[in-house]
This record gives structure tokens, C-alpha cells and sequence, in this order.
């Protein structure tokens, strides 16, 4: 792996990785058996002078949602706060509790964008690549594109619509909440991500892998557990 996957020196070095790594991401389903699920999440501060960041990644069984293992890891981003490239500020710190995971997810929904991003490389499909593992971008915010109405009922879904394709799906998982804005991260289709995120809703904004590891990321910065 490119050493600039996630530590790249310049900006333009970044631009340059991203590129490289787009043309690597995989847009349809290569996964096997999902017995486990995973979240993860990345808590900053946008302007933090110090650049902290406190990451988390949940593991919960797939079949039953029942949570199995978490880790996390707090520390300080090289990189610089730069809209459209927070991967590089949030892949190196979740690299870092991955590698202390007890119990590894087959599939991960990161509280990100995949490919709904405008160099197609969202923190999703960078987590994907680097780990060359299924991820889902599950975004809390549309980054780009357009989404037509969106009815206010659970279940409600409409495409993200950007230069003539559709690049993710908006969906709302509680009536009259803001939607999550779905997309393929690395090694599954959008379809198969979609039916996933719609299979972990539990009557919350978020799917349950995703509100697990923001959770976890919430006590990690504020040093509980």
C-alpha cells in the first residue's frame, strides 16, 4: 500500500492517493457469510488547533444486533481539516482500534460517505480500501448531489442524484427525522448496502452498527470506560 493511502505529506500528494484510490474501489458485492457487523464512527472537533481525534469501531453479532466487542483509539491527526478529505484525518485513528478488535466485523457501516463524495472517496470507501474490507458509507449530511422529495415516514427513500447518476440513496429510518444518506463504501453494491442499513434500523435516525460506534466514540472522549 501507498504510504500516501494515509499519511500523505501535501495536499496534493492527498489529491493524488485519492485518485488512485478511486479507481480501486469495487461497486459490486464481493463479501462472504456477514455474521458479524461492525460501526464505525470518528469524534473531532472541525477547528480543534490540536487536531484530536477519539475513534470507534462496534462489533455486534448480525442476526441479532446484540453487541460483541468494541475498542477505540484517541490521538492526534497529521493531517489538516480539509472538506473532502477527512479520511485522512479519521482512517489513521480507526486503523488503530480496528487493530485492537477483539472480534473483527465481516462488514462495516462507517458514519461517512462512500462513493457519494465529490473524488468518490468518502472516509467509507478509504476505510474499505485500506482495509480491503465491505464497508457502507452511512452520512448523517449530503455532500453532493441533489435528493428529490423525501416523504416523512420510516421506510421513505429517494436516490442521491449527482452530474446524471446516482451515486447513493437518501433514507429516512424514523418518521419526520432527517434521513441517512447511503452509499457504497468498498466491495458491495448499493442495493445490497441499502437492504442492510434498512435491516439494522431499530426505530432510531441511525442504523444500529452506527449509533453503537458513536456511542463508543462518545465515551472514548469522554474518557469513560
Amino acid at each position: 500500500m501507498d504510504p500516501d493511502w494515509l499519511q500523505p505529506e501535501t495536499l496534493a500528494a492527498a489529491r493524488r492517493a485519492q485518485d488512485a484510490m478511486a479507481a480501486s474501489v469495487e461497486t459490486e458485492d464481493r463479501l462472504g457469510p456477514v455474521r458479524r457487523l461492525g460501526g464505525a464512527d470518528v469524534s473531532t472537533t472541525r477547528f480543534d488547533p490540536e487536531r484530536r481525534v477519539w475513534a470507534a469501531i462496534a462489533t455486534l453479532d448480525a442476526a441479532t444486533l446484540l453487541p460483541l466487542a468494541e475498542a477505540g483509539e484517541a490521538g492526534i491527526a497529521r493531517f489538516p481539516y480539509v472538506p473532502g478529505f477527512l479520511g485522512f484525518r479519521e482512517v489513521p485513528a480507526l486503523i488503530a482500534a480496528w487493530s485492537r478488535l477483539p472480534e473483527k466485523p465481516d462488514l462495516v457501516m462507517v458514519d461517512g460517505h462512500g462513493i457519494a463524495h465529490p473524488r468518490r472517496l468518502g472516509v467509507a470507501t478509504h476505510l474499505g480500501l485500506v482495509l480491503d474490507l465491505p464497508t457502507i458509507g452511512v452520512a448523517k449530511s449530503l455532500l453532493v448531489g441533489e435528493v428529490p422529495d423525501l416523504p416523512d415516514i420510516a421506510g421513505a427513500e429517494a436516490p442521491i442524484l449527482w452530474r446524471g447518476a446516482v451515486i447513493g440513496v437518501a433514507l429516512r429510518l424514523r418518521p419526520r427525522a432527517n434521513p441517512v444518506y447511503v452509499s457504497t463504501g468498498h466491495r458491495i453494491s448499493l442495493a445490497t448496502a441499502l437492504a442492510w442499513v434498512k435491516r439494522t434500523a431499530t426505530g432510531h435516525r441511525l442504523p444500529a452498527p452506527t449509533r453503537a460506534a458513536h456511542a463508543a466514540a462518545g465515551r472514548l472522549r469522554r474518557g469513560e470506560g
